[in-house]
């Protein structure tokens, strides 16, 4: 780590992450580079080295910020006196809606993603990713109270896992839906909100 203030070195791994992000929203992840990173920072792309060792421990910090938004939304909802399950439902619904930022690589990069970043940075990911595991079972808890523990845990599971696939059927390529149209396929418009 580089030597410089603690608010120096947080400051440059979110104008990192910031331009990891905006090459994102128009790159795949297989075509963003450290050295196209470097062309979005206002410092040299050598000293991402001081921060990050790799573009996938750059996206894991996203990850791992995204999963403490979506935490946060979470117990809001379990703050909350009491819902309905329509309106639970669509209260959870409208947090992931928000949450593309994760969603997108988690349906086809969150395994390279962990498998070429340091243990530290993994850790620190995985506590977040506990985090919402955790807040979500609190709002079953709260909400859902016939439930118990056992099934409780089966049904957020199954909400995580649903996760890793939400992605790709809520936003198509242009060539995946001239693909679909070629095999006769409807690929529908269902958004993230809709489909959880």
């Amino acid at each position: 780590m580089p030597k410089g203030s603690p608010e120096l070195t947080a400051a440059r791994k979110e104008e990192i992450m910031k331009a990891c992000e905006k090459l994102y929203q128009t790159m795949s992840f297989k075509e963003i580079t450290l050295k196209e990173i470097g062309t979005v920072i206002s410092f040299t792309r050598t000293s991402i080295y001081n921060y990050f060792q790799s573009k996938e421990e750059i996206f894991l910090a996203l990850f791992k910020r995204e999963y403490q938004l979506w935490t946060a939304d979470l117990r809001q909802i379990a703050e909350q006196r009491s819902f309905s399950r329509r309106t639970l439902s669509d209260a959870i619904a409208k947090t992931l809606s928000q949450r593309q930022l994760m969603l997108k690589p988690l349906s086809v990069n969150l395994y390279d993603m962990e498998e070429n970043s340091r243990m530290e940075h993994l850790v620190e990911f995985k506590k977040n990713y506990g985090a919402s595991i955790q807040a979500m079972e609190q709002i079953f808890a709260k909400f859902c109270p016939e439930w118990g523990a056992a099934e409780r845990h089966s049904v957020v599971l199954t909400v995580f896992e649903f996760l890793h696939g939400i992605y790709p059927y809520a936003f198509h390529t242009k060539k995946q839906e001239a693909a679909m149209e070629q095999a006769g396929l409807s690929y529908g418009g269902s958004s993230i909100y809709d489909l959880a």
